[in-house]
């Protein structure tokens, strides 16, 4: 746990009125600053470390996707989470990716301080440069607490973002095939 980081939690609370020395909030400065330092753990992670040769030759040449890969982030803005699921596909040019990396590769961006649109192309440029696919696809839908807790406070919104590479951005069949795979089962 970061004692500086603890101390800024410290002068937010005398900041909004309340008194840091009451019982209920004696550790809170701590437990926020190790809260933070864990849902921002993805600035200390790197790509090559988490994909750590998980490249497996293959003949496979068709769509490999991965549905509703769960997702938690903190709007930069706000500081406020965003809280979704994550759509991944790519086609394989001679190499798949093991299963759980396409999932770590999200949870990497998406914890970090993001807006949404950002956190899609990095994660599709990543397993791009990663694969070498044939292209790669990413559509992320989150509801952002900094939409629902204040300004419009709007319970219901959800927002959508995408991102096509490759075939899914030069073919609309293969888009189009993408878009109805994970539209199924729901």
């Amino acid at each position: 746990m970061n004692p500086l980081l603890a101390s800024h939690y410290r002068e937010i609370l005398l900041g909004i009125g309340e008194n840091p020395e009451r019982e209920g909030l004696l550790d809170t400065p701590q437990r926020a600053a190790k809260a933070m330092q864990y849902l921002c753990h993805g600035y200390a992670m790197n790509l090559q470390e988490i994909i750590n040769g998980a490249l497996f030759e293959s003949t496979n040449d068709e769509m490999v996707i991965v549905r509703d890969i769960e997702l938690y982030s903190l709007c930069e803005h706000h500081l406020l989470p965003f809280i979704g699921k994550a759509h991944v596909a790519y086609i394989p040019t001679g190499r798949v990716l093991g299963l759980s990396k396409v999932a770590r590769v999200v949870d990497m961006f998406a914890r970090r301080l993001q807006i949404q649109e950002n956190l899609t192309k990095q994660i599709a440029e990543a397993l791009q440069q990663i694969t070498d696919a044939a292209g790669v696809a990413v559509v992320i839908e989150a509801r952002h607490m900094c939409m629902m807790m204040r300004g419009v406070e709007k319970q219901n919104s959800v927002m959508t973002s995408s991102v096509m590479l490759g075939a899914f951005r030069d073919s609309p069949t293969t888009r189009q095939e993408f878009l109805q795979l994970i539209r199924r089962h729901r």
